[in-house]
């Protein structure tokens, strides 16, 4: 039976080497875990480009109803300044 996995944030695979310093080993390690972190960033990246957030799409929804409803309501108040106004002009 195999011991736990250690992945490449918990330990420095690069430590126990002979022929690097402990500033290489190092390094080495923080480029790893770089390489890492960019690796994982890529498939968030593809999984959040692949289809749509239906989250978003939902919130998006209900702000585009509610400009609607914005609009309706601005629309009605210009109508009715304008009705205010004097049938003879603008003074």
């Amino acid at each position: 039976m195999s011991g736990p996995v250690v992945g490449i944030f918990d330990a420095n695979p690069y430590e126990s080497h002979s022929s690097l310093t402990q500033l290489e080993a190092n390094v080495l390690w923080e480029y790893a875990k770089l390489s890492q972190h960019v690796k994982d960033l890529t498939v968030t990246t593809k999984r959040l480009s692949e289809g749509p957030d239906e989250n978003l799409i939902a919130r998006l929804r209900v702000l585009e109803r509610k400009m609607g409803l914005v609009l309706t309501l601005f629309k009605a108040s210009v109508w009715g300044v304008i009705n205010e106004q004097p049938e003879g002009g603008y003074a």
